[in-house]
């Protein structure tokens, strides 16, 4: 979306920050399906492949804090603010990673998917462990793996299955243009 004006980058980052306000209300009713389901991750990954890094962080950033003021959940300290800085690794480097392939194909996505879910789950640990020493809290390396890995793994899954997909489908739809 190079040539695209900035005033349209800013009405999509919008619309992708509405999509993930909306998108936990599917899961709502039962929290342990949103854990797993991770449903804001979803439109960050995509505000980082349309946008650029820019954009994806500052969605990824702001998304789980403004849910947390808005509706309690996540709660603010820790969990919105570790996942504000998750979601903003995760925009920032999908973003980065796949401005850097020429050929913006479905290997490009993966690659780049991958690699920001990897760095953002760190980012997301070492966020946590921080909040959790300030608290006099213990953060284990099985809650890291946990948090991080085990619950999330159905919504790994359905990341790595949709995020591919709507960018594809979009591509072939016409709705982006990559640069």
């Amino acid at each position: 979306m190079k040539n695209i004006p900035k005033v349209t980058k800013m009405v999509v980052a919008s619309l992708l920050l509405a999509i993930g306000i909306i998108l936990p209300f599917l899961t709502m009713q039962i929290p342990e399906i949103g854990n797993m389901l991770l449903p804001m991750h979803l439109p960050v990954f995509i505000s980082g492949f349309l946008l650029g890094p820019g954009y994806g962080m500052l969605v990824g950033f702001i998304l789980p804090l403004i849910r947390s003021l808005l509706f309690g959940v996540p709660a603010f300290f820790p969990n919105a603010l570790a996942m504000g800085f998750e979601l903003l690794t995760y925009g920032l480097i999908s973003g980065l990673i796949f401005k850097l392939f020429k050929k913006k194909n479905l290997l490009a996505i993966y690659v780049s998917l991958i690699v920001s879910m990897i760095i953002g789950r760190g980012v997301w640990g070492i966020i946590m462990l921080l909040f959790m020493t300030i608290n006099a809290e213990a953060f284990t390396f099985y809650a890291f793996l946990s948090g991080a890995f085990i619950t999330a793994f159905p919504g790994i899954i359905l990341q790595l299955i949709l995020i591919p997909l709507t960018l594809l489908i979009m591509k072939k739809s016409k709705l982006i243009i990559y640069e």
